[in-house]
């Protein structure tokens, strides 16, 4: 019966860690991948102001709820704030 219990406990703990995590993971590669994108349309990387502008729109473009839905107000203005600060 304790062994049921302590492998139920850490089967709980297993799930619940990965849920915090997820979104964490997933906000570090959509910066990534907004930084990757930045880029012209001969294949080089964009600086300054254009870098700047394409990682935004990026970020904003991103800027979703977990089941899809697109965020709005404080949450969308967090999300792309630290999208952006990843990026950079």
């Amino acid at each position: 019966m304790t062994r049921i219990l302590t492998t139920a406990t850490t089967l709980v703990c297993f799930i619940s860690a990965t849920a915090l995590l997820s979104p964490i993971s997933v906000g570090s590669a959509l910066a990534q991948s907004c930084k990757n994108q930045a880029v012209s349309k001969d294949g080089k990387q964009l600086a300054g102001a254009a870098k700047t502008s394409a990682i935004k729109k990026c970020c904003e473009e991103g800027a979703v709820s977990k089941e899809g839905k697109a965020l709005a107000g404080a949450a969308k203005d967090s999300s792309v704030k630290k999208c952006i600060s990843e990026s950079s």
